[in-house]
This record gives structure tokens, C-alpha cells and sequence, in this order.
């Protein structure tokens, strides 16, 4: 009879463990997957972040591109107004031109330098060849058009005259 229980008790514990090791391995899986979904949201997560801030860069990009012709406009009023005809009102405008000039430097815009420098396409786009003489070829004469640079990225190439 003693054997019998024993037995019984040795079946039943070796069902229980058979049991116990049945829920150790589902309980693995689900933590395995648990894990991988983890992973994968944590993932999601971070490339939909790069996404949103690539928007945000494209969308100020966009912005400071439709800011640049009114910017344009006001250097080229600043160009044809004569030194004595400046007033308080001419003033005021120059000084509207200077406040775009500085947000647009705190948004990390930069004003590509031209006049003087040897072209290179990568920053200047030329508009026309002039014969200069005591110039030497490919040296910048006139910029017509400011460039710029957002954060290292041409977003206007400068628009110039190049000698010949």
C-alpha cells in the first residue's frame, strides 16, 4: 500500500512538473513576444519622431523660402533709395528688413557670400559671363540675387555675374 502512494505521489508530482515546465515555456513565449512588441513600438516610436521632424524642418523650410522674396524686395528698395532722401519712415522700413534679417539667422539661415569669390555651383548659380578686365576667370563680379543656407543645406543658390 506504501508503494502504491508512492506511487501515486511520484505520478502526481511528475505531472505536476510536466505542468510547471508547460507554463514555464508559455510563459516564456508571451514574454518573448511581449518583448518583441516592445521593441517594435519603442521602434515605431522613434522613427515616427524622425518623421515628425523631418515635416517640421520641411514645413520651415517652406516658410523661410516664401519669407526670402519679400526680403529680396526690401534690399532692392534699400538700393534705390538715395542717401538723402532717407527719412524716419525710410528708416522704419530698414529697420523691418533687419528683424527678418535676424529671424532668419535665429532659424539657422545664412547668407551665402558671393561677390569677390570664385563660383562654385554648389553655391552659385551663374546668370551671365562678363568680360572684366584685370579679373581673373571665374571670380564672382555681381551678385543679382542673395543665396542661402539652411543648417549647411543650400536652399537658394546665390544668383551672380561671373567673369569671363
Amino acid at each position: 500500500m506504501k508503494e502504491k502512494k508512492k506511487e501515486e505521489k511520484s505520478s502526481k508530482q511528475e505531472s505536476l512538473r510536466q505542468k510547471l515546465q508547460e507554463c514555464e515555456k508559455t510563459r516564456d513565449e508571451y514574454l518573448a513576444g511581449w518583448q518583441r512588441a516592445r521593441a517594435d513600438f519603442l521602434n515605431y516610436k522613434k522613427e515616427e519622431a524622425e518623421r515628425i521632424k523631418q515635416s517640421l524642418e520641411y514645413a520651415r523650410k517652406e516658410f523661410i523660402l516664401r519669407i526670402l522674396p519679400v526680403l529680396d524686395s526690401f534690399d532692392l528698395a534699400e538700393k534705390e533709395i538715395p542717401k538723402d532722401l532717407r527719412n524716419n519712415a525710410v528708416e522704419g522700413l530698414l529697420k523691418i528688413k533687419k528683424q527678418f534679417q535676424e529671424f532668419l539667422k535665429s532659424q539657422g539661415v545664412e547668407e551665402i557670400k558671393a561677390k569677390g569669390k570664385k563660383f562654385d555651383p554648389h553655391f552659385h548659380e551663374a546668370v551671365e559671363q562678363v568680360e572684366a578686365k584685370g579679373e581673373e576667370s571665374g571670380l564672382i563680379i555681381e551678385e543679382v540675387k542673395k543665396g542661402y543656407i539652411l543648417k549647411g543645406e543650400v536652399i537658394r543658390p546665390a544668383k551672380v555675374k561671373v567673369s569671363k
